[in-house]
């Protein structure tokens, strides 16, 4: 059985989507980051990133979303798309490992995180987020997913980051993506998508942003000079 490391954050959805469409067992390992649980050496011998998600799969760890995404999707071989595609694929997803996630997560960090707003910072995240949500509103057009009639680990990727478009961009805002808002909403009437949201509901994490919280997110910040 998977052992599924879970925190409830888009990355680690994202995992909990396709174990849930591919309809395949695990068990849940909750990592409480704001407890600074991600910095336990035992989870470091899975992850040596301290990042959620993570799984071991008999013996074999496999950490970071994408990579996870990848490695379920070849072992079961659901959710790739057709052989002919495979470069889309890779570079669509791709596309959302390196610029959707990273520019959604540094816009929310210096809105809603940051000790001091900067304007400059804010301006640039929240404004490549856009950039990065236009061009995929663009690639859909009028298909019903990424690659076009294909359901595939590039929708789950990108599913993961765009259900959070309220805290990235500000609430109503993904109406400004047409094409987007209809992909995202049709992926998010799938009743993995509902199972995959209930992920954890039964566990309980901390949600205190104090200073235990700050400093086991950032233990940059608090780095003796």
């Amino acid at each position: 059985m998977i052992k599924f490391y879970y925190h409830p954050t888009p990355n680690p959805v994202k995992v909990a989507l396709f174990l849930e469409e591919a309809g395949l067992d695990y068990q849940i390992v909750p990592v409480d980051t704001l407890k600074g649980e991600q910095h336990a050496l035992d989870f470091r011998k899975v992850n040596p990133n301290g990042k959620l998600p993570a799984i071991e799969d008999d013996g074999v760890r496999v950490f970071d979303s994408t990579a996870i995404l990848l490695y379920l999707a070849e072992k079961t071989g659901k959710f790739l798309g057709a052989p002919e595609d495979r470069g889309e694929l890779l570079s669509w997803l791709m596309f959302v490992a390196t610029g959707i996630g990273p520019y959604s997560g540094q816009a929310v960090h210096f809105q809603h995180a940051a000790p001091e707003k900067i304007d400059y910072a804010v301006n640039r995240y929240r404004h490549e987020a856009k950039r990065h949500y236009a061009i995929l509103d663009a690639q859909i057009g009028d298909n019903e997913f990424i690659l076009g009639d294909t359901f595939t680990i590039v929708d789950i990727s990108a599913w993961g980051w765009i259900d959070r478009s309220a805290v990235v961009l500000g609430e109503g805002e993904l109406g400004a993506f047409a094409n987007l808002k209809r992909w995202f909403d049709g992926i998010s009437a799938r009743p993995a998508v509902t199972a995959a949201r209930n992920v954890g509901k039964d566990i309980t994490f901390k949600s205190e942003r104090d200073e235990e919280a700050l400093r086991a997110l950032f233990p940059q910040n608090y780095a003796a000079a």
